[in-house]
């Protein structure tokens, strides 16, 4: 994978009116990367999405994409294509169609043979070869999402924008075309930018993953960055699950740092530093999948009750209430055959948390 940037915002800014959509932004985007942009609604995913595919303008700042500033350039003028989440097909029109639309308009019309040619190599890459003479209507939500994706790689773009592509299909249709996004981002090699608010599908297929929040970005890193060292209590939230727990830096001892939780259970983080900036109150995030259930380790474990059992197939997740504490905590632990009588609601149990498990994080600065 190149490292060179073929997309890049800076300085960008976007305003409606008095609200602020999205704040001075800078954001490079490697050549044959896969990008996400995550966030939930209103972070200003999609508003950055649209100005780098030139459906909006910035009112400050500079759009990039191959080294060509863009900022001011229409749709058409750009070296991209876009996915929508409605598919967006002409319901008159074959498949076949459909994809060749785009190659047909004023500015990027191609002669009949090569149209045809192209048309054949896109129905092939996303398994629709024999489905070009059928109308929209005659497919299922997943094949309509396949021609989508050929109508936009037709035209060979240098960057492919997916504006939360897959979150119209039902569970077992999107997790078969994660497959087929992922798969055709290493066959077609050009960059793949995504807008999703689904952190699982983040996850699954990104290269690094561009996590905003109130427009701005607030982390960006590979996905097992993100999940292993998440730089603030909201990243720690948004991808994956976290407990997050009020929490006191008390002091370093020896090789151990000192952390005491809300409920007062001591925390020894033996051999661990952190950085020297997280002291005195504090935020402790623990994983759910990091805490165990009946170990007994002294300062590192903990009385909690079991307020309900949610059943996950392979996995059981219990929400907790801390002894001492009013906080409440979940726990995902492996289903084991015959032990869900001992985890009913009411049942209190013992939990151990391996400090090192522990995140901290510094208290957020006041709006």
């Amino acid at each position: 994978m190149s490292s060179r940037a073929i997309v890049t915002l800076n300085g960008v800014t976007k305003t409606y009116g008095h609200f602020t959509a999205l704040h001075e932004t800078d954001l490079e985007v490697g050549e044959g990367e896969f990008v996400t942009l995550l966030g939930p609604s209103g972070c200003g995913k999609t508003t950055t999405l649209r100005l780098i595919g030139g459906f909006e303008y910035a009112n400050s700042g500079i759009v990039s994409i191959a080294g060509q500033d863009v900022t001011a350039a229409p749709p058409f003028r750009r070296p991209v294509n876009t996915v929508f989440q409605d598919y967006a097909l002409f319901p008159h029109m074959t498949v076949a169609q459909n994809i060749a639309y785009g190659l047909s308009v004023k500015g990027a019309a191609v002669a009949s043979g090569e149209r045809k040619k192209r048309v054949e190599e896109a129905l092939a890459m996303v398994g629709l070869e024999t489905m070009g003479n059928r109308v929209p209507a005659a497919l299922s939500g997943g094949q309509r999402q396949r021609v989508a994706m050929a109508r936009a790689i037709v035209r060979r773009p240098r960057v492919l924008l997916l504006d939360e592509p897959l979150s119209a299909l039902d569970v077992k249709l999107r997790e078969g075309m994660q497959v087929e996004l992922k798969r055709l981002h290493r066959e077609l090699g050009i960059t793949f930018l995504m807008v999703t608010h689904d952190q699982a599908e983040a996850l699954a297929l990104s290269d690094r993953i561009v996590v905003m929040n109130q427009g701005k970005i607030v982390q960006i890193g590979a996905p097992t960055e993100l999940y292993d060292n998440p730089s603030t209590p909201y990243v720690a939230d948004f991808i994956g699950a976290s407990n997050l727990v009020p929490a006191r830096y008390e002091a370093r001892d020896g090789d151990c740092d000192m952390l005491r939780l809300s409920n007062g259970t001591l925390l020894r983080r033996t051999g661990k530093h952190h950085d020297s900036a997280v002291k005195g109150t504090i935020t402790a995030g623990i994983r759910p999948e990091r805490i165990r259930l009946d170990v007994f380790d002294g300062a590192n474990t903990m009385e909690a009750r079991i307020v309900e059992t949610l059943f996950h197939g392979d996995r059981m997740r219990l929400e907790l209430a801390l002894a001492g504490d009013a906080a409440r905590i979940f726990a995902d632990i492996p289903r084991v055959a015959g032990t869900s009588r001992q985890l009913e609601p009411g049942a209190v149990i013992s939990l151990h948390v391996d400090p090192a498990d522990v995140m901290l994080f510094a208290p957020e600065p006041s709006a």
